[in-house]
């Protein structure tokens, strides 16, 4: 594209300079009797190109005019200015987490490898989830202690392999379910981001999943909800796995094999709710893995980034400025037009120069 297209109507005027250049014009002679020997002389390289001067010089007057018609070539610049949020996911891994009632692909698995996977989904994005990728997003699991496996970073491949090799308790000691310390770790860890920025982050989040009530730690939950709430940090609370009984592999004393049993699990949905109802955030509860993937689709639509987005054409003025082309670059314009003018003036003051 050119900035100045007007300056084009400058061309027919190389015409006439054209003509003016390479028309014969009278010169002085001597009368001679018969000119049929110099006829027969084969003409020499240099007589060949006596034309060749007049041409640079026409060809530099039309680079000339291009140039004054400033041509450009325009790249459309995007600049993305996103908002994030600070996302902390608490996930339980007590040992009533090992219950057989969810499906992936139409096998059985336990509620934490359910878990895995649709929040893995809810981080990285993939189908109806399309991934949190401006957020900061930190993990702490728990059972009967609350533990910060990742702080919050933008570093979502690290958290979703700390997800993913997150395991099952398997000590009794270690059992239980500190719902009220992990809200209180992830109030801390959310809190401490603005010391560390030079922005405070305006939106502060914790999903918290369990299949169970309180039954460790110091905090009870709704206390550690106020703390939550008194921060701006808002709860999403999430009730995982089926109530009253659910399927769950115990190993036989006798046999060594493992076999499923219907053991007694309780979710205490009324304090996950208050925990919620604090915070100004919402329960949810998930029986199996679609009813996991709509709650968490329906977080990522409450809670959605703000992304700015600015356009701007940047010129390259090809007047002044090469032009990439592959491998190759393209001198500007400007430049060819005074490198034909200078060959061609050369060219006709030396080794072609006419002489009357």
């Amino acid at each position: 594209m050119f900035h100045t297209p007007s300056w084009f109507l400058l061309l027919p005027l190389l015409l006439i300079v054209g003509w003016r250049l390479f028309s014969k014009r009278r010169v002085a002679a001597v009368s001679f009797s018969t000119i049929s020997l110099v006829s027969q002389l084969t003409p020499t390289l240099r007589q060949r190109l006596l034309w060749l001067p007049k041409f640079l010089i026409l060809t530099a007057l039309g680079f000339l005019i291009v140039s004054l018609a400033r041509p450009r070539e325009g790249r459309q610049q995007t600049v993305t200015e996103s908002e994030g949020i600070a996302i902390e996911m608490l996930v339980d891994r007590s040992g009533s987490m090992q219950a057989l009632d969810f499906k992936i692909d139409g096998q059985r698995v336990d509620r934490l490898t359910a878990i895995k996977s649709v929040a893995g989904k809810f981080v990285m994005g993939d189908g109806a989830l399309d991934g949190r990728y401006s957020d900061l997003i930190g993990l702490i699991t728990f059972a009967g202690y609350a533990d910060g496996v990742t702080p919050p970073t933008l570093d979502h491949a690290f958290l979703t392999s700390s997800l993913n090799n997150t395991q099952i308790v398997n000590v009794r000691s270690e059992d239980g379910t500190a719902i009220g310390d992990a809200i209180a770790l992830a109030a801390e860890k959310l809190n401490a981001l603005d010391k560390r920025r030079e922005e405070a982050i305006d939106s502060k989040i914790i999903i918290l999943l369990t299949d169970g009530e309180n039954t460790a730690g110091e905090l009870e939950p709704v206390e550690a909800a106020g703390l939550a709430q008194t921060l701006g940090i808002k709860i999403y609370t999430i009730g995982v796995g089926t109530n009253g009984q659910a399927p769950i592999p115990v190993q036989d004393p006798f046999s060594g094999r493992q076999r499923i049993r219907m053991m007694p699990v309780n979710i205490d949905e009324a304090t996950l709710k208050k925990v919620a109802d604090v915070t100004g955030g919402k329960y949810f509860r998930a029986t199996d893995t679609e009813s996991l993937t709509e709650i968490y689709a329906e977080i990522d639509l409450l809670e959605k980034t703000r992304v700015e987005t600015e356009n701007f054409v940047d010129y390259r003025e090809l007047a002044v400025q090469s032009y990439g082309s592959g491998s190759f670059d393209v001198p500007p314009t400007l430049l060819i037009a005074f490198s034909f003018l200078i060959a061609g003036m050369l060219l006709q003051q030396t080794w072609l120069k006419e002489v009357p």
